[in-house]
């Protein structure tokens, strides 16, 4: 990092100093890997978006934001067009709906689905450069993913989903850069975004609907808190370690401290985007190595459901609210998204079918009589000896009829950063996944446009992603 950006960042607060750096900020001085990398997790959320199209919570919101208003923004893979903090909410949706976006593993966050759809939007609306687009991205990602961090896995505890809260933040400073706010505006700007962080866990409950429109949510609301900041509006100076701070306030049953250190700790030295992670299979993160281990054990003995008496699977202790709890839920998922969010059932697919993709969450793979009851035999411990939030590990353990044993775990989920998928995976995943909404012929322009987002203008980008319907 040069000298002008080390002084800058010896401001006092959280917000200042995430203000100065995002400000002040250049693509060339961000690393050529790091520029490659984006525009693949850009890709791979893009590519999920077209597999969204015709999905019922997907038509559902097109309609109720068609009834708000129209506009001149671009959705991903329609021609319709509306208002722009309308779009942005569609096109977070989109991305987010599967779970099958990324992930960055120590905030716990899904922060390409909030940042994407606030610089795509904003930067079409203001005619900006593919580059400034990026960059834009860039800082949303730098800074939600950091935000997170430093809550240490608390949110979820308190029952907040992350993605609504963090992303608020990055996505005030990612609008902030594309409106040409000063340092001064964008600190307003993350402050008055402190009011309009959002977003709960209740979702677990019942399989609602709710989470899918956080991530587009929290893109609207830091767009409408840098906007209020361009024309003077004022905003609490330390949103981050205030009284009444994002921290002291939605922690308050968290059993760790946050730490604070982490939200601006080698700004500019060390980037986020590498401990981003990509997901191999369309569930929550958290589930990916048990269904790994799942999946290796029946690939190794080929078991049938009449062989198992019972399974137990290890996972992180932090993580057994979301994927195992309550049992009777996650054992019998009522709905797609349920089983994304269930222990039981992705293993249980895993070790009969041997793979979990998005054709298991179709309601005729739910309803499934074999898998339901091997699912119903499926139990879940704490694992002893999991490095998690680094790594979400999981073990499988499988007791046969005839007194076996069989087990397989997997210390280190596949697609984190530490087992990342390559960039040549993340384009097969695009294609996979893109060609459920488009041609192959139309999903190769999509890719191609992605790509050499930073040599074109960000609307030449918004015409292929609208025309390709």
């Amino acid at each position: 990092m040069n000298s002008r950006h080390s002084i800058q960042l010896q401001a006092q607060t959280i917000s200042q100093r995430l203000a100065a750096f995002t400000t002040h900020l250049k693509l060339d001085e961000v690393p050529q890997d790091v520029r490659e990398r984006a525009k693949h997790l850009m890709l791979d959320s893009i590519g999920l978006s077209y597999a969204t199209l015709k999905l019922p919570y997907a038509t559902s919101t097109l309609a109720a934001m068609q009834e708000l208003g129209t506009g001149e923004a671009t959705v991903f893979g329609h021609r319709e067009r509306l208002a722009l903090r309308d779009a942005m909410l569609l096109n977070g949706l989109l991305i987010h709906s599967l779970d099958f976006d990324d992930t960055h593993a120590r905030g716990v966050i899904h922060s390409t689905a909030s940042a994407l759809p606030c610089a795509f939007n904003l930067a079409e609306r203001e005619d900006a450069s593919g580059a400034d687009l990026l960059l834009a991205y860039l800082c949303a990602m730098e800074v939600s993913t950091r935000i997170g961090a430093a809550a240490k896995s608390g949110f979820h505890h308190a029952g907040f989903h992350p993605t609504g809260l963090a992303a608020v933040f990055g996505c005030s400073l990612a609008a902030a850069r594309l409106l040409d706010l000063n340092e001064e505006a964008a600190r307003h700007a993350q402050g008055i975004a402190l009011s309009m962080a959002s977003g709960n866990l209740e979702f677990l409950q019942d399989g609602a609907w709710t989470k899918r429109l956080h991530p587009g949510w929290a893109a609207v609301a830091g767009t409408t808190a840098a906007t209020l900041a361009k024309h003077g509006y004022i905003g609490p100076g330390a949103p981050y370690e205030g009284r009444f701070g994002l921290y002291a306030l939605y922690l308050k049953t968290s059993p760790d401290a946050p730490d604070l250190a982490l939200a601006t700790h080698g700004l500019g030295e060390t980037w986020e985007i590498d401990d981003v992670s990509l997901k191999p299979i369309p569930a929550c993160h958290f589930t990916h190595a048990s269904s790994d281990a799942a999946v290796a054990l029946y690939r190794e003995h080929r078991v049938s459901a009449d062989e198992i008496e019972r399974v137990v699977v290890r996972v992180p202790e932090a993580t057994i609210p979301i994927v195992c709890e309550p049992v009777a839920n996650k054992q019998k998922p009522a709905n797609s998204y349920d089983a994304q969010f269930s222990i039981p059932y992705i293993v249980a697919t895993g070790l009969l079918r041997g793979r979990f993709t998005l054709d298991d969450l179709d309601p005729a793979a739910l309803t499934d009589k074999e898998v339901r009851a091997l699912a119903a035999r499926v139990t879940h411990e704490a694992d002893p000896d999991t490095t998690f939030p680094r790594h979400y590990t999981g073990e499988v353990i499988v007791y046969t009829r005839d007194g076996q044993r069989l087990a397989h775990r997997e210390a280190i989920n596949r697609g984190s950063a530490d087992r990342p998928l390559s960039n040549d995976d993340i384009v097969a995943k695009f294609y996979d996944n893109a060609q459920r909404g488009v041609s192959r012929e139309e999903a190769e322009r999509i890719c191609e446009a992605v790509l050499s987002l930073d040599r074109q203008p960000a609307r030449a980008l918004a015409n292929v992603l609208r025309a390709s319907q």
